[in-house]
């Protein structure tokens, strides 16, 4: 294993100068204990402590076993450690991608509340060659980066992925493993005829393709409000990111829609159109995104009742805590008329067709604010805080955020 390769990944993405812990899905498995083992010793030279993650999805008969030796493993080589249970009801189809999203959910989630911004995993060469071997059989499943946000929404707001062994071998590895003495759970999934994964593993090519370049970052425009501005000539996977942002989904946009939809933008086609939960207004020098506050997107804009204190996402897009007193969160729609004077002047500032999906907070005594408009004159409920995620959000998804110590 090329060492020298990994210790400069993880010094060009990770900031030395932070006291955060760095967060490690660990399997047990080569690949995150190869991993454990350098996060560790990069972290002892830099003072920060290290958190180990293994999930146990409860899909095998052994799993809780192997979760204990592996928080066990971990905690003997020098990190803090913890058990993630993947406790709910297992679905009859789709189960590989249901467990990696609630193994992404976990892991976020644990991170995030540990203070970790930055959660690395073991993925290694030979999972961009079977990841393409999935595709080819009709999987969704999408080359990993070496650095990203994490897939889970809203769990890993704030949380990136880091995989500083992507152009590492797994062969490789395992040598280094054994020669320092090491021994690693393999898990007996792997070897499952049934399983995706499985069968990838037995037929992707001896050497990996490499993952496509990232695309250069946006300029973009956007504000608080909801709104993101692009060029008409962006990138699909910029416009997807943007749709994915600005509604509030947990999915971008792919295939054939997306593919209609660059077709439209590339025409120079003046339209107004819905995507993925996002409504897209396209001008002739640039397209806009907003969440589509029409009931049939994503079911509509569901009600969120916050206790005193208590922190939620509303809508997949803000971020809002109650104050003293309890609040319910809804959609502005039908309801800008009970806004104050203020805020009514400030609403005309926002997109007619945005303004029915921003964010109301509702008193118990029938009050409505909604502070996200800005300026200090308006009504905010018994220090309740809002804020908006979906900038930050398609900043990191379009790479504009690439290290832990840039916000």
């Amino acid at each position: 294993m090329r060492l020298n390769e990994v210790s400069a990944v993880l010094d060009r993405r990770l900031d030395p100068g932070s006291l955060a812990p760095l967060a490690i899905g660990f399997s047990g498995g080569s690949d995150s204990l190869a991993l454990l083992i350098l996060t560790l010793d990069w972290a002892k030279a830099h003072d920060r402590p290290v958190l180990s993650l293994t999930v146990d999805h409860r899909l095998q008969p052994d799993s809780g076993a192997w979760t204990r030796d592996a928080v066990a493993k971990a905690r003997s080589l020098g990190a803090t450690a913890l058990a993630l249970s993947w406790t709910a009801d297992k679905p009859a189809t789709g189960l590989s991608a249901a467990a990696r999203r609630a193994r992404h959910a976990l892991l976020a989630d644990a991170a995030r509340a540990a203070g970790a911004r930055i959660l690395l995993l073991g993925h290694t060469a030979d999972d961009i060659a079977e990841a393409a071997v999935m595709r080819a059989e009709g999987s969704t499943v999408s080359d990993p980066r070496d650095w990203a946000p994490s897939p889970a929404w809203p769990e890993g707001r704030g949380v990136f992925l880091l995989r500083p062994l992507l152009d590492q071998r797994r062969a490789d590895i395992r040598t280094w493993l054994a020669e320092r003495g090491e021994t690693w759970l393999d898990d007996p999934a792997n070897d499952d005829p049934g399983s995706a994964r499985a069968r990838a593993r037995r037929s992707a090519p001896a050497v990996a393709t490499p993952a496509a370049p990232i695309r250069t970052p946006p300029s973009f425009e956007g504000d608080r409000l909801g709104v993101i501005v692009l060029p008409r000539d962006a990138a699909a996977a910029h416009l997807a990111a943007a749709c994915l942002c600005a509604a509030g989904t947990d999915r971008p946009p792919r295939g054939e829609r997306l593919e209609r939809l660059v077709a439209r933008l590339r025409s120079g086609e003046r339209f107004t159109a819905t995507l993925a939960g996002a409504r897209i207004e396209a001008n002739p020098d640039a397209v806009r995104f907003h969440r589509d506050a029409g009931e049939s997107a994503r079911g509509g804009l569901a009600d969120m009742a916050l206790s005193p204190g208590e922190t939620g996402v509303w809508d997949g897009r803000y971020e809002i805590s109650a104050g003293s007193a309890p609040i319910t969160v809804r959609a502005l729609k039908g309801l800008a008329a009970t806004l104050s004077k203020a805020e009514q002047a400030a609403l005309k500032t926002a997109p007619a067709a945005a303004r029915p999906a921003l964010p109301a907070l509702v008193s118990a005594s029938g009050a409505v604010s909604c502070p996200i408009l800005g300026g200090p004159t308006f009504a905010v409920c018994d220090g309740a805080r809002i804020g908006a995620l979906f900038l930050d959000r398609f900043r990191a998804a379009t790479g504009l955020i690439d290290q832990e110590c840039v916000t």
